[in-house]
């Protein structure tokens, strides 16, 4: 995949997971945006090579919520 295909990638995800922080958490959208982009999430996300864009946004909505709970996350196994 080249950089300009995986940007797009990204800025399909991202959006979906933004709507879910907002759905449930009790922050406005600027916030989550902000507290996601400054997530270690995100930073693995936005790294073509960790192969995190392959998973569903609710997926990876779940891992930031466990990121924001214990400071950390699982990599889901694969099926």
């Amino acid at each position: 995949m080249n950089k300009n295909q995986f940007n797009s990638l990204l800025t399909l995800i991202v959006p979906q997971i933004i709507d879910k922080i907002t759905e449930n958490s009790n922050i406005t959208e600027i916030n989550a945006i902000n507290q996601f982009y400054h997530s270690r999430l995100y930073s693995e996300l936005s790294d073509e090579e960790t192969k995190l864009w392959h998973y569903s946004p609710l997926l990876l909505y779940t891992m930031y919520q466990d990121e924001l709970l214990t400071g950390t996350y699982d990599y889901p196994e694969e099926a």
